[in-house]
This record gives structure tokens, C-alpha cells and sequence, in this order.
């Protein structure tokens, strides 16, 4: 029988886990490693200099969320002089607009979360933790497809300080960004692994990498400041818990905003009767996308009540679910490291750096978030955040708890396309019965302002029909990494252990 189970977004992501775990360590112990590993083996998505979400399970006990994502400063710099513009990532089929630079960057959370959740859910030493993903950067990870194509939407980033576009590089074309099937060895990072393994998370919250940090933004136009990183908290908070059909949901509660939109799109969904019955039908993309776009719509007012930490009014529910009943009838960086185990710990995590801030914390090899230079994050606009403020995120690692007594542990990447991914997982296996690698794997739908994207395949009549309805339809090309990327574990009531990589975004699945 198995030990462990692993859904990840890259072979060496997952190998850490496995190995950690196969040392004598728990999923805890796995997710930390697989944490490490990932900022080195999928750099464009993972990096210490962000944050993130745990959803976390213990044998016999509640799920918990431990919250690490970003934190806004406690003062703003004057926005004349501030290192903050703009660049296009190309997705291909589409593209999208982001801010880098030091002014990009609120208080990053991830290395104390590691650590936090070392000592509290964890059996095996933080330097057992970070000696896989130290070998990784020392060694060298060989450059994938999908690490290559992920790189490239972000290039301009990349290529935004000689020091950031080093790190990617070709060490054969210092010019070029690494290609498929060469190494890219990250000396620097490999040693940072092992300083954090010897110091823990205080040399940035109040030593000498946090010292660093705060005399450039002061120095080149950045808000963060020494005292923002020494006040960072780790928050252990109570997940948010939704009913659906039976299952329970354990979702990202506020002042995260993902959480409560998964649970109103969910909501309205039931509202409407049992669920569609096949896959793919008009009917069945039709009442998706309608519950996606009232979603999108309730965004301000979801928004409020995330910031003053409250759940999902009834007043609010009843207005919303009389508008579904209307239309129902049819006439940024982010990755997602999910772990079941043997005894019963479940573990979802999703960790973004947004894309990035095209900065390296000097000496390190660590390259810098740029949440405050995210639109989805910054609904009202740039430089207007409330200081000192945990930022509301849409990411919400996710836990279902079965009738049955299984669990499902999943998740998503994707920055406003992460709800909706999740989303459709859940509905796959929940109102369709799907088995879990098919719940993953099948075509997504994602509607946001004012265009339904639809991934492939696509029946031709089931398109022209939705045409009635939707007029603005962008239908991609291929399988697209803009649809998300939800690795996902399970563990049935026997205690079977299954899982599924996402395979839009190199997803792959290890067996301890």
C-alpha cells in the first residue's frame, strides 16, 4: 500500500516530497520540500520572495488554513520617483498587462510560512526540508516544454535587470533563456537554501536579507521597508466551510476573496436543481458560464465583505440566486502543490509570486513578488491599498469532504481563472461522478469581462449555441495554461490513494 500520494507542477516538485516523505517524513514534511523544490524547478511560478495559502489536515483533527500570502506596507512611498511600470505577458491566444519594479512589491510571506509550518505540522528539521530543493539549484534542473513556454509569456520580466535574466539564461547564449533539455544550475539560490536552513525565517523578517530589501526600495524606489518585514505574522485561520451536494467544502475564508466567489458560484449552481447530466453539452457550459459571470458581478460586494471578514450574506445569496434562476434555463505566477498520506494528512497548497517583480534580493538568487502590481489584486487601482494590510487573494487551496467519508485535496493556479478551475473540478467529480484524472483534465470554460474563453474540444453545435447567449466567445487553440493548473489528490474511505497533474501546467503525480 502506498505511503503517499503527490500532484505537482513539475518532476522535481514532486521527487522532493517523495523523498522527504520516504526519510520518515509526513505530508507536512513532503509539502515543505515540494514548497523549496518548486521555487527552483518552476521559478517562473514559485519563489520565496512571495506567499501563499496551506490547507492542511491533520490525522483525526479539522482542517486549518494557515495564511502566509503578501502584506501591504505600513507606509507608501510617493509614487513620484517609484519603480513601477508596466509590461505585456503574451499567453498566445490572448494577453495581459502587468506591473513590475520595487514598487511592485508588498512584505513577501513565504519563507516564514515554511518555516511556521515546520514546527507546527511537521516531524523532520527545516535543513532536511531544504536539502532536496539546495541539491536541485546546485545540481542543476533540466529546462522542461512547459518551464521554457512559461518563461517566455514572462520574458519581458525577465529580461527587466541583467541580474534577473542571468538566473534564466542559457549558459551556452547568455543572450537566450535556457531551452528545452538544457540545465540550469542556481548557485546562488542553493546557497541561500542552506543559510535559511542554519538561520530560519529571521534573516529577512529583521536580519540581514531584510536589511538588504528595505535600503533598496529606499534607495531605487520601493515602499518596503525594514520594519514591514520584522512585523510580518504567519495567521492560522478557520477555513471557510460550504456545503455542496453532499460534500463539504473546505475553502480559503476572508479576508481572502477566493474562497467566498468559489462559494457563491457553488451556491447558485445548486440553486438551480441537479446537476447537468452530461459533460460538455450546451446546457451544461451554459449554466456554468452564467454562475461564473454573476459571480464576476458580485465581485464588489463579495470584495467588502472579504476586507471586513465576513462570510457570504443571505441577503446577498437570495439576490443572486433569483438571477441565476433567470438565466439558467439555455434557450500570475501561482502553483499548486497537493499531498494525501497513509495516516490521513491532507495538505493543499497554492504559492504565488505573482509574475514576479524583475528583481533578485541581492546575494540570494530570490526573485521578488509584484502583488502590488496586480490589476486582479488592485481592483480600484494602483498606489490606492490600505497600509499594513493582509492583500485579499483569489487563490483558495481547497479540501472536499465526501458523504463517504473520502477526501479530495485540490487547487489551482491561475491568478482570476483560479475559481473557475477549481470550480470545474469540483462540479467533474461532484455533479458528474467523474474519476479524478478526468475531473482535471477535461476542457475549461472561464468568463470574465465580458468574454466567454473556451478551451478545446468543442462540438461545433454546442459553440453556435452558446453563441445565442454568449456573443463574445474567444475559443483557444490547444490546452492552455491560461485555463489554470489544478493538481489534485484524493484518498477514499478504505483509504486508496489516487491523484491527478494538471496537465496544462506540467502537472505530475509520485507514489511514496
Amino acid at each position: 500500500m502506498s505511503k503517499a500520494i503527490i500532484a505537482a507542477g513539475h518532476e522535481a516538485t514532486a521527487d522532493a516530497a517523495a523523498r522527504v516523505i520516504a526519510e520518515g517524513g509526513n505530508a507536512f514534511d513532503g509539502l515543505c520540500a515540494a514548497l523549496c523544490a518548486a521555487t527552483v524547478a518552476e521559478p517562473v511560478l514559485a519563489s520565496l520572495g512571495g506567499g501563499g495559502f496551506l490547507q492542511a489536515k491533520p490525522a483525526g483533527a479539522a482542517p486549518m488554513l494557515i495564511d502566509f500570502f503578501v502584506q501591504t506596507p505600513r507606509e507608501r512611498a510617493p509614487t513620484d520617483g517609484l519603480d513601477f511600470y508596466p509590461i505585456l505577458a503574451d499567453f498566445g491566444d490572448t494577453t495581459q498587462e502587468f506591473h513590475i519594479g520595487l514598487g511592485a512589491m508588498a512584505t513577501p510571506g513565504a519563507i516564514a510560512g515554511l518555516f511556521a509550518i515546520q514546527r507546527r505540522l511537521c516531524r523532520l528539521s527545516p535543513a532536511q526540508l531544504l536539502e532536496p530543493a539546495r541539491l536541485l539549484a546546485k545540481d542543476g534542473v533540466v529546462i522542461n516544454p512547459f518551464q521554457h513556454r512559461i518563461a517566455r509569456i514572462v520574458e519581458p520580466i525577465l529580461r527587466a535587470h541583467p541580474a534577473v535574466f542571468a538566473r534564466y539564461a542559457s549558459q551556452q547564449d547568455p543572450a537566450r533563456l535556457a531551452a528545452p533539455g538544457e540545465r540550469l544550475h542556481q548557485n546562488e539560490l542553493a546557497e541561500s537554501l542552506a543559510t535559511l536552513g542554519d538561520t530560519g525565517a529571521a534573516i529577512i523578517h529583521g536580519g540581514e536579507w531584510g536589511d538588504r530589501l528595505a535600503r533598496d526600495c529606499a534607495r531605487l524606489g520601493g515602499h518596503l521597508r525594514a520594519a514591514d518585514l520584522a512585523a510580518y505574522r504567519v495567521i492560522e485561520r478557520t477555513p471557510l466551510a460550504v456545503p455542496y451536494r453532499g460534500t463539504r467544502l473546505h475553502l480559503n475564508p476572508p479576508p481572502s476573496i477566493g474562497g467566498l466567489l468559489l462559494g457563491l458560484t457553488l451556491d447558485l449552481l445548486a440553486s438551480t436543481g441537479p446537476p447537468v447530466a452530461r459533460f460538455g453539452s450546451a446546457r451544461h457550459r451554459h449554466r456554468l458560464a452564467t454562475a461564473m459571470r454573476l459571480t464576476q458581478n458580485a465581485r464588489t460586494d463579495i470584495a467588502a465583505a472579504a476586507s471586513a471578514g465576513r462570510g457570504l450574506d443571505s441577503a446577498l445569496l437570495a439576490g443572486y440566486r433569483a438571477l441565476m434562476a433567470d438565466n439558467a434555463v439555455f434557450t500570475r505566477g501561482t502553483t499548486q502543490i497537493s499531498i494525501a498520506d497513509a495516516d490521513g494528512n491532507l495538505a493543499s497548497l497554492t504559492l504565488s509570486n505573482g509574475e514576479g517583480a524583475g528583481y533578485l534580493l541581492p546575494g540570494t538568487g530570490i526573485m521578488m513578488n509584484n502583488m502590488l502590481g496586480e490589476q486582479d489584486l488592485n481592483p480600484n487601482g494602483f498606489h490606492l491599498w490600505p497600509t499594513d494590510r493582509r492583500i485579499s487573494s483569489m487563490m483558495c487551496p481547497t479540501l472536499v469532504e465526501h458523504a463517504d467519508g473520502g477526501w479530495t485535496v485540490t487547487g489551482s493556479g491561475g491568478s482570476n481563472r483560479i475559481r473557475s478551475a477549481i470550480l470545474q473540478v469540483l462540479c467533474n467529480l461532484v455533479d458528474l461522478g467523474l474519476p479524478l484524472a478526468d475531473a482535471v483534465a477535461a476542457p475549461r470554460i472561464h468568463f470574465e469581462d465580458g468574454r466567454l474563453n473556451v478551451e478545446p474540444p468543442i462540438d461545433e453545435k454546442v459553440l453556435h449555441a452558446l453563441a445565442r447567449a454568449w456573443p463574445d466567445i474567444l475559443v483557444f487553440r490547444d490546452r492552455s495554461v491560461f485555463f489554470g493548473g489544478a493538481h489534485s489528490v484524493s484518498i477514499d474511505a478504505r483509504g486508496k490513494l489516487d491523484g491527478a497533474g494538471d496537465p496544462r501546467r506540467g502537472g505530475v503525480v509520485r507514489r511514496v
